[in-house]
């Protein structure tokens, strides 16, 4: 397992808060993406945390607070942090590099939204040649709409989930990872 990473996206205080950016249940994803984490750490395998940069202006008093990861998968210091601006944390960032660096052929990923930024990640994980294990409730989105509909934020979630598997990623559950790892 030397050769993996945990990969894991955009777990930023903006999904918590109310307003635009809320997600569905981001406590549950967040507190398996904290048992994946120990996990890693545990196991002193490869960290990567990816951060948003949010353009926040309805929220400008609380602008650094939202943008923050969130409290339960805070980075440790020795841990590597890669800023994107896109939903990709490939497209414009050191992420490529930096797994090249560490000869990481493997990732698995969690982290927020599916529909969005984890998504894009996974798909263009495999794109670069990457192995990559999906953990599926340690992921969240939020609904959308299209066409005066509004699609629920759990088949949003699963509709992504069920594009990737077997495809772009092998999707598991956090209890099914840790036990199999």
């Amino acid at each position: 397992m030397n050769n993996t990473a945990l990969l894991l996206i955009d777990i930023q205080n903006i999904y918590f808060a109310k307003g635009p950016f809320c997600l569905h249940e981001p406590e549950k994803a967040t507190t398996n993406a904290k048992a994946l984490l120990e996990y890693f750490r545990h196991h002193n395998l490869e960290v990567i945390h990816v951060v948003h940069n949010f353009n926040t202006d309805s929220y400008t008093q609380e602008h650094d607070y939202l943008c923050e990861i969130q409290s339960l998968v805070k980075p440790l210091p020795q841990e590597k942090v890669i800023f994107k601006d896109y939903p990709s944390a490939y497209f414009k960032t050191s992420l490529q590099d930096y797994l090249q660096e560490h000869h990481i052929n493997k990732l698995v990923i969690a982290g927020m939204m599916t529909h969005m930024c984890v998504s894009t990640t996974t798909r263009a994980s495999k794109d670069f040649g990457y192995e990559v294990t999906l953990i599926e409730d340690a992921c969240t989105t939020k609904e959308l709409a299209y066409k005066d509909e509004i699609i629920p934020a759990t088949t949003v979630h699963k509709a992504n989930i069920a594009a990737l598997d077997k495809v772009f990623a092998t999707v598991m559950s956090t209890d099914a990872f840790l036990s199999n790892f």
